[in-house]
């Protein structure tokens, strides 16, 4: 016979919460799951105190695959990236002090939803996204200034889901659409 100790499972942190619920929103965009249950399993994973009551939410979601996520991080220079690189599901990028500039115009962006998470000191940020990118910026916190961002006048379907979130502390985040 097991104790009650052996049978529970570990407690969850805010991190596994925010990964689920992340998961969660990504399979209803996807159209893997219905408003209806994405709203049940929301509730469930927003109540969920254990580990096994978390993946019951997340049962029969599709795996996600190894690497989607990556970090960049600096403590103080310059964050670049531009050209034809592989842009990742989530991309995390820190920085203490200094500049960030992520050039997303060319870049190879293979999932229908990015999720770009910024934890910004000192600095400021410049991102430019594919010109027929949807830009989310619910999730920002700005401290210092604000956000720069004007959506284009004529959107075209069809592009990437662009979700930046995230703090900036002592600068300004600017967005630009891309002109090609």
């Amino acid at each position: 016979m097991t104790s009650p100790s052996e049978d529970a499972s570990p407690p969850i942190g805010d991190g596994d919460r925010d990964t689920a619920v992340r998961r969660l929103q990504d399979a209803y965009t996807q159209g893997v799951i219905s408003h209806e249950e994405l709203d049940d399993r929301l509730q469930q994973a927003l109540t969920a105190t254990v580990h096994s009551e978390l993946a019951s939410a997340l049962a029969s979601l599709p795996e996600e695959h190894p690497g989607t996520t990556s970090t960049i991080a600096a403590a103080g220079g310059r964050i670049r990236r531009r050209g034809a690189w592989r842009v990742p599901r989530v991309l995390k990028v820190a920085s203490a002090y200094g500049t960030v500039r992520l050039d997303l115009s060319r870049a190879i962006v293979e999932h229908p939803v990015v999720d770009i998470e910024l934890r910004l000191g000192t600095g400021g940020a410049r991102i430019t996204v594919p010109r027929d990118a949807v830009v989310d910026v619910e999730g920002l916190q700005t401290g210092w200034k604000d956000l720069r961002y004007r959506a284009p006048r004529h959107a075209r379907p069809g592009g990437p889901k662009i979700r930046i979130s995230g703090t900036m502390g002592f600068g300004r985040l600017r967005i630009r659409h891309a002109w090609r």
